[in-house]
């Protein structure tokens, strides 16, 4: 096979694969730090890690209600308590799940 062939070939292969990998690194990156609204109760408080344990309710088309930990800033680590209802954005941050724009949560009403 001559040098010309070689590389038309070598071509053909490797065209497709980079192609898939630029197509699918910012899919996943707007997936990873995609912020879906959360409204829950603070379960606990985990200090040496700036984390709450969070009851959450579904979260429809993205995750099941479930209790897990969120890592939150130091105002908003400060301001809340075991117990609160609250409201925010949650997203994932490379190992970690984050809670954003943490409020207190209205009163829910009743049916």
């Amino acid at each position: 096979m001559n040098f010309r062939a070689l590389l038309a070939t070598s071509l053909l292969l490797i065209a497709p694969v980079a192609a898939f990998s630029a197509e699918t690194k910012p899919a996943e990156k707007s997936a990873a730090s995609a912020r879906h609204p959360l409204r829950g109760v603070i379960t606990s408080v985990m200090a040496d890690q700036s984390a709450f344990m969070v009851k959450h309710e579904e979260i429809p088309g993205v995750m099941r209600a479930m209790t897990m930990m969120f890592k939150v800033d130091e105002a908003t680590f400060k301001a809340f308590k075991a117990g609160d209802a609250i409201t925010g954005l949650m997203s994932r941050q490379g190992r970690n799940w984050v809670l954003e724009n943490v409020k207190p949560a209205a009163a829910k009403p009743a049916k």
